[in-house]
């Protein structure tokens, strides 16, 4: 039974953001925070950005998926934040929030210290997605 149980540990695979145009947002994605896209296919209906261990994919909002499993909704600028977050760590928040800006991000809240040894801001993407902008708490090690 135990061989059983360690084919069922799950392994992070993906995270998937629902876009507008996924063109658009892998180019944006790349501007805005410097990750390199990975795959972006012929039709433009799914992309693939490098972010480390875990891919971030982009899809379209409207699709035959979302439409089964109920749609997807756009976070407006000026409504609450949805429930999930994109976090990404930089080793200088405040250039990478410049950057971000910059290419057309919508600054959130700029980025202040936190009382746990923390920097951290935060941006909306181009979709009103949320995205946080921290230091790493502790320096990575190699």
């Amino acid at each position: 039974m135990a061989g059983v149980a360690a084919d069922l540990n799950p392994h992070f695979a993906y995270t998937v953001v629902y876009v507008k145009d996924v063109g658009k947002s892998a180019e944006f994605y790349s501007k805005a925070f410097g990750f390199n896209v990975h795959r972006l296919d012929h039709s433009r209906r799914w992309g693939e950005l490098e972010s480390g261990s875990t891919t971030i994919a982009l899809t379209p909002v409207e699709q035959h998926e979302t439409e089964i499993t109920g749609g997807v909704r756009i976070a407006e600028k000026d409504e609450p934040r949805h429930n999930v977050e994109l976090c990404f760590t930089y080793r200088d928040v405040d250039a990478a929030f410049k950057r971000a800006v910059k290419a057309g991000a919508t600054a959130v809240l700029d980025p202040e210290s936190k009382e746990w040894g923390q920097k951290v801001g935060y941006v909306r993407d181009i979709d009103g997605v949320m995205i946080r902008m921290g230091s790493f708490v502790a320096e990575p090690t190699k």
